[in-house]
């Protein structure tokens, strides 16, 4: 399996949520967030998973958009916070009600430990992506061509060292929340031995 065979959709949206992620984050979150995609989509895609390519798409872009400085909030998890302006933004892009809940939704879950495929497909894919691109769980099940394309065309750049700094001081900011417990978990030593950085 190779990039070009995988669904990248193109529509309003989608190019909005790029211009977004282009505009407010680092190069190196930027091209996490376009691996976090590609990798979502070629395991949904090796694995019969049937899912909305745009509301993954578009949640892909922003998942992590509450870490920047603009939409960093005091009061909520940063994956709540991104939920936030995501649903602010769909509704800008002319999505239904129920449709900008989903986009937060996916965004908020992608920081569960586990979401259910047969609940959500679009959560469980950016899960496991976003999870298999910063810890490097599980990235074995990445395809062989995609994995190797991706890296090359969106290089990792200092995205374990950027990565690392945002959650850690994201748990100290907020430690009951989802980074705060990864954190205390250990998640810096995990980011430290991705094998993707290897």
């Amino acid at each position: 399996m190779r990039i070009d065979d995988l669904t990248i959709p193109d529509t309003p949206a989608c190019r909005g949520a790029l211009e977004v992620a282009t505009r407010y984050h680092t190069p190196s979150l930027l091209n996490h967030s376009i691996r976090a995609y590609l990798f979502a989509a070629a395991y949904g895609q090796a694995h019969s998973v049937a899912f909305d390519a745009e509301l993954l798409y578009v949640a892909a872009m922003l998942h992590d958009i509450g870490l920047v400085a603009e939409y960093d909030s005091h009061t909520v998890p940063y994956e709540e916070a991104g939920g936030h302006v995501a649903w602010a933004f769909c509704a800008g892009a002319g999505w239904s009600p129920e449709r900008r809940e989903r986009a937060a939704e996916v965004i908020i879950r992608h920081m569960w430990a586990e979401v259910p495929v047969e609940d959500d497909p679009e959560g469980h894919l950016l899960e496991l992506s976003t999870g298999m691109d910063i810890s490097g769980r599980r990235t074995d099940e990445i395809p062989e061509g995609v994995r190797a394309e991706a890296l090359e065309r969106h290089p990792r750049l200092e995205i374990a060292k950027e990565f690392s700094a945002c959650i850690a001081d994201q748990g100290a900011r907020k430690p009951s929340s989802f980074a705060g417990g990864f954190v205390r978990d250990g998640i810096v030593d995990r980011i430290a031995r991705n094998p993707l950085d290897a």
